[in-house]
């Protein structure tokens, strides 16, 4: 499934480049070459391999769409994106597994939010939903407690950067080109014609890497995932949200206590807390994972405790934005980075769920980094921000500031919904 690469670049010219190789960017670019077959498309990732990032580090849920603001465009993507992936599965031959999921309250508190989100998911056309007491989800979950559920059978799983990866082929089997090793260090407009070529001003922005290649293009579209707010800024528009990356750890269950988790099993959202909370998810390659925690990373790119990076740490505690988040939630932050610590706090959550799990039931797992949007009064950016700007430059590039949870299951019609803003931006 995997596209063939190309690491080499010389100036080269195409009509629209995209720029970031993860599952947005990916399912855009392949969106908008089906959409304009007569334009030259090139993808620029900055890896040597494509969705490697928040595409290849992700619990690979299928999600249905149950907890958005009805009518809202997060609801819709999701709800769309959901039948939309697993149609794409199918034709594709991507395996999955629609194994479903609880959303379970354990406490009589959660009792009237889980039924507002019954009634959430009605509102979005989820299929399927149900509420289920206490002997329906022993049938479900045999060793699951709960008082009450919901059930949510159309919720499945898949491996994403494999989905990922058949976007890329797709773009390339149209067409496209996909140049990985170029990092977008510059997107600048050009005064003159590339050297030994007629074609004038026909492409008038560049885009070099920082190895010193170079990218001439007619339009730029930007899905930077992690580094959005940076591409923005070195093409010249607002720094504005900006990515603070939160790590998520995962716990993994022992292959011989794999009979304790049929499907995805979840908590009832805490509206208090900024967060999901920790989950079981169940592996297309027959794992189960459990958690993750949110911690403040201190690296974009930092999949490891001690992973460090001076500029990236530097550029979070700075901002005002995370400042005033963190001070919003001084004990759950302390919590979640106590839970990272001890194994055993972990452990003791998941254990209102599933009480026959024990510490000794468990390993330390893979860790993701998600790039969450914050604006400056501190408050989580939950949906889409497009940014262009003036000028000649800003006129031509658009880019996807963020693209939050559930981008992957939404990435169908996030990239329809793309598309049609570069259309409408640009007049292809």
């Amino acid at each position: 499934f995997a596209p063939n690469l190309c690491c080499s670049c010389r100036c080269t010219s195409y009509d629209v480049a995209v720029v970031g190789g993860g599952i947005v960017g990916l399912a855009t670019a392949r969106e908008l070459i089906l959409r304009h077959p007569t334009l030259s498309f090139v993808l620029l990732e900055k890896e040597k391999e494509l969705a490697v990032h928040q595409s290849g580090h992700n619990s690979g849920v299928i999600h249905s769409g149950i907890y958005y603001t009805p009518g809202s465009l997060k609801a819709r993507l999701c709800v769309k994106g959901a039948t939309m992936a697993y149609e794409y599965c199918e034709k594709k031959g991507i395996p999955y597994k629609r194994c479903g999921k609880l959303i379970v309250a354990v406490e009589r508190e959660e009792i009237p939010r889980l039924k507002a989100l019954y009634e959430r998911g009605l509102k979005n056309n989820v299929r399927d939903l149900r509420m289920i007491d206490t002997k329906g989800i022993r049938e479900r979950e045999p060793y699951c407690r709960g008082l009450m559920a919901l059930d949510s059978p159309y919720t499945g799983i898949v491996d994403w950067r494999l989905v990922s990866l058949t976007y890329g082929r797709d773009f390339q089997e149209a067409g496209g080109t996909v140049v990985t090793e170029f990092e977008a260090s510059d997107i600048s407009s050009v005064t003159e014609s590339p050297v030994g070529t007629a074609e004038g001003m026909k492409y008038p922005i560049s885009v070099r890497s920082s190895k010193g290649d170079e990218v001439r293009c007619r339009y730029v579209l930007t899905c930077g995932g992690l580094y959005s707010d940076r591409l923005s800024q070195i093409s010249g528009c607002s720094p504005e949200p900006r990515i603070v990356p939160f790590r998520g750890d995962y716990l993994v269950l022992k292959p011989e206590k794999h009979y304790l988790v049929r499907g995805n099993i979840y908590p009832v959202p805490d509206p208090r807390f900024p967060f999901l909370g920790v989950h079981f998810t169940p592996r297309m390659d027959g794992s189960i994972w459990l958690g993750p925690n949110a911690v403040l990373a201190f690296k974009r790119e930092g999949y490891k405790v001690y992973d460090f990076d001076v500029r990236d740490f530097g550029d979070a505690l700075s901002f005002r934005g995370l400042q005033r988040l963190v001070m919003k939630n001084v004990t759950y932050g302390l919590a979640e980075m106590y839970r990272g610590v001890f194994i055993n706090a972990q452990v003791k959550i998941l254990q209102k769920y599933i009480p026959e799990l024990s510490p000794s039931d468990v390993l330390r797992g893979p860790s993701g980094v998600r790039a969450q949007a914050l604006d400056r009064d501190g408050n989580l950016v939950d949906d889409f921000v497009f940014d262009g700007g003036l000028g000649e430059v800003g006129s031509r590039v658009l880019h996807v500031r963020n693209a939050p949870s559930p981008a992957a299951t939404s990435s169908l019609a996030i990239a329809e919904m793309i598309a049609d803003e570069v259309q409408k931006r640009f007049a292809l």
